[in-house]
């Protein structure tokens, strides 16, 4: 999987904080991830995920993974 293919997954933590009204402050604590990588992801700056990561977002937002992130379609 190149460049392209990999930013076609974009993240969707910014819409999901103000949904939840939650400061990335907070989403820290409750996850024990740092302020900085919690920032990459929601900025949307990110090129990989771990899986224990997903599974705290998921816990700490109640949701799913597919809440969190997407797939943009190409005009191919």
């Amino acid at each position: 999987m190149g460049e392209k293919e990999s930013t076609r997954v974009k993240c969707e933590l910014d819409a999901m904080l103000r949904k939840r009204k939650m400061t990335l402050t907070r989403l820290a604590a409750l996850t024990n991830l740092s302020l900085v990588n919690l920032s990459v992801l929601k900025n949307d700056r990110a090129r990989a995920v771990r899986f224990s990561t997903l599974v705290a977002l998921c816990d700490a937002l109640e949701c799913q993974p597919g809440d969190l992130f997407t797939v943009i379609e190409t005009a191919e």
